[in-house]
């Protein structure tokens, strides 16, 4: 049987001045900071650096905050990839969940007009960078699929087609501490004929 406890004794304040992470789904350990200036440009922190502290419900942030997490954890697992690249109209209906919540900041900014000019041009100036992060990640579907191609096409003349290993259980299993490979996972993965 257990004790009963008080919550308050076993949480960790926190401190001020730190924050928690406001992007869903990261499970990394990159921080909102460098997963933002990663996907929409340094600049783009220092905007939401500024535009903070002129936040009211937080709604449009979180909105942007959960695009960001969106591409992030499809970004991070090579199984979502794969997943989305045999599945176009899947991959179809998450750009246009991911376009429709930008939209929705955009009304949202359209709607509560700031009276401050520059407010307003900072927020667009982060609408731009999200949408063409967005873009980008639509994009890059299309790449990694012509680039299986042309690589398979090229390491056939090496090696067996059966050595050519694209899927995301070869990538992930090359993932180990020791490597700079849970920054980026490897494209391809070659193995031998055999083990001798």
């Amino acid at each position: 049987m257990n004790a009963p406890a008080p919550l308050a004794r076993w949480m960790t304040p926190v401190e001020s001045g730190q924050r928690l992470r406001e992007i869903p789904y990261n499970y990394t350990s990159f921080s909102d900071r460098e997963i933002v200036c990663r996907l929409l440009g340094d600049e783009a922190w220092e905007l939401l650096q500024q535009l903070r502290h002129e936040r009211r419900t937080g709604r449009s942030a979180r909105m942007l905050f959960e695009v960001l997490g969106d591409i992030w954890v499809v970004q991070r697992n090579p199984y979502l990839q794969d997943d989305l690249l045999d599945n176009p109209s899947r991959r179809r209906l998450l750009v246009e969940a991911l376009r429709h919540r930008l939209d929705d900041v955009q009304a949202r900014r359209q709607h509560h007009h700031a009276p401050e000019p520059e407010k307003d041009v900072w927020v667009g100036r982060l609408l731009d960078a999200a949408q063409a992060a967005v873009d980008q990640f639509a994009h890059q579907f299309e790449r990694q699929h012509t680039l299986r191609k042309k690589a398979l096409k090229v390491l056939r003349k090496c090696t067996a087609a059966d050595n050519i290993k694209f899927d995301a259980m070869s990538r992930v299993s090359h993932v180990t501490d020791a490597t700079d490979w849970r920054v980026e996972y490897p494209f391809v993965v070659l193995t031998p004929d055999s083990e001798a």
